[in-house]
């Protein structure tokens, strides 16, 4: 009866770090799935925010043309004016 009790005991421990053994897998598997679906969702909201500051560049180099477009056609105007300040002047000498 003693060695009956002896293998019972051996085959319980046994049986316990075996089912101990597979609850850690599953409890690990099911911590990897839901750390799985963080990530995911924090890797689609990254590129949510990639594609957002993107199209901030983009449309910062549009501005950028377009006010280098500006500052050319202002520095033209510029130069319009100074020449036409320029006629005035003789135009008032030759009335004078």
């Amino acid at each position: 009866m003693a060695e009956f009790a002896s293998v019972l005991g051996v085959l319980g421990t046994a049986a316990a770090i075996l089912f101990g053994w597979a609850a850690f897998q599953r409890s690990n598997r099911q911590d990897q799935r839901a750390q799985g679906k963080d990530d995911g969702a924090i890797l689609t909201e990254i590129g949510y925010i990639k594609a957002g500051v993107d199209d901030i560049k983009l449309e910062q180099r549009d501005q950028r043309a377009h006010n280098e477009s500006f500052a050319a056609r202002l520095t033209a105007v510029e130069g319009m004016v100074h020449e036409n300040g320029r006629r005035l002047d003789r135009l008032e000498e030759l009335n004078r």
